[in-house]
């Protein structure tokens, strides 16, 4: 993963091609970038970027911004009580529960 002004690169190689090939994961708009080694990559990673904010503000919108870490979850009253308990019985918030649970999972 390359990261550059908060937001987030994926890259993969393509051996049919010989070069690496890579996106911005953060946006709602498709931001792709490629090079044939790492360091063009990861200019055309930071290149990419730029253009992206500078084309936002040519056309005087607001860009997508990399996430907060914020997430607003609904869950039935009856779930939230068991896993608040789950939590306390390890020591820990909930918050912290749960994102120890989501990061095993991915």
């Amino acid at each position: 993963m390359l990261r550059y002004k908060g937001y987030t690169g994926h890259v993969e190689y393509d051996d049919a091609e010989g070069n690496f090939h890579g996106e911005v994961l953060d946006l709602r708009d498709v931001v792709t970038f490629q090079g044939k080694s790492v360091e063009e990559i990861e200019r055309a990673f930071r290149e990419s970027v730029d253009d992206y904010l500078e084309f936002c503000e040519q056309k005087g919108e607001k860009p997508d911004k990399p996430f907060s870490g914020r997430l607003m979850l609904r869950l039935p009253p009856n779930l939230h009580r068991k896993l608040y308990v789950s939590a306390l019985r390890e020591g820990k918030s909930l918050n912290q529960w749960i994102a120890e649970r989501l990061e095993r999972a991915r």
